[in-house]
């Protein structure tokens, strides 16, 4: 089964098959679905964008098993499948996160609801671009280093304990020194206009408040991919896997999160399952050398402490709310 692992399987038609599949899925909301256009999303909306995501993703995991079990056998396609949707998971659960801070820097910067998914939609793109590049970065260094896994290992365990610890802190904007230095550097208008990240003001160039949310955003998609990444090695350094995993948890972030804006507050235990979750898969990683743990087993230990952190956030939210 390692030997299986380690075998890359995606041909160069796979590859073009699928960033073509996401082209036309960007370009379908971008320029038939209105994503030009400013608008409040309905939760009636996200809803169906987050299952339109999450079908797709299994449609894929689908396909990926009849096109393996043809070509390579059955036991190499449930492999393979089992590390994708295993991969997927975990991408989906970590990206959560960045839910979290997407709510904070809107609040923040108090963007009306209606001019908040255009700027979601060019942080997808951003977010694409630079996982592609860190993906293969990543993949190359332990292919040539295999000993940085463990490295990866001991990082997602301290981040996982930190995230543990400070779990309650909330991050403070106005000491961010990215979002400092562009406000002393850039020449800024006061007020939002429109969907616009940049204006001219009598011959001069402008740069909005959304363009600031948009590197705010993008700032913080290249944080959390120094966790996710490095969280998905410990299931496989396929390329292929890791690629379409991270970019199906990304297509859905987006509707995920209006979907889930209005309740936040109510997934509060849901950062302690996210830092399990991260020790978890660390642990996974240093103990590689001594213990092999089954896909399935990660899968399942991954899925119940995700869906257990989400039911008791829901119990103690309702506890809370009776009391109140």
């Amino acid at each position: 089964m390692n030997d299986i692992a380690h075998v890359n399987f995606a041909t160069g038609p796979m590859w073009a098959g699928f960033i073509a599949f996401i082209l036309a899925m960007l370009a379908l909301d971008l320029f038939v679905l209105g994503g030009r256009k400013a608008h409040r999303v309905s939760v009636r909306e996200a809803l169906g964008w987050v299952v339109a995501w999450v079908c797709l993703a299994l449609a894929f995991a689908g396909l990926l098993w009849w096109y393996l079990n043809e070509t390579h056998g059955a036991a190499f396609a449930q492999h393979k499948t089992l590390e994708f949707l295993t991969g997927y998971l975990i991408e989906q659960s970590l990206s959560v996160d960045n839910m979290f801070v997407f709510v904070m820097i809107f609040g923040y910067f108090a963007v009306p609801p209606e001019l908040q998914r255009r700027v979601l939609l060019y942080g997808v793109l951003g977010a694409i671009v630079m996982r592609a590049a860190m993906i293969l970065g990543g993949i190359w260094l332990v292919t040539k280093f295999a000993w940085l896994l463990y490295v990866f290992g001991a990082f997602l365990v301290f981040t996982g304990i930190k995230m543990l610890i400070f779990a309650e802190d909330k991050p403070d904007l106005d000491q961010n020194p990215l979002l400092r230095w562009l406000r002393g550097h850039l020449r800024l208008t006061r007020d939002f206009h429109g969907e616009a990240f940049f204006i001219r003001q009598d011959g001069v160039r402008w740069a909005t408040p959304m363009f600031l949310v948009l590197l705010v955003i993008e700032a913080s998609d290249v944080i959390f991919a120094v966790d996710s990444i490095p969280a998905i090695f410990a299931v496989t350094t396929d390329p292929f896997i890791v690629f379409t995993s991270n970019i199906f948890a990304i297509m859905g972030l987006r509707a995920l999160y209006f979907l889930l804006v209005d309740m936040a507050d109510r997934f509060e235990l849901l950062k302690y399952g996210l830092s399990i979750v991260l020790v978890f898969i660390g642990g996974k990683m240093l103990a590689a050398p001594w213990f092999h743990m089954p896909i399935q087993w990660s899968l399942g230990i991954v899925g119940s402490v995700l869906f257990g952190s989400v039911i008791l956030s829901l119990a103690l939210s309702r506890a809370k709310g009776e009391q109140s």
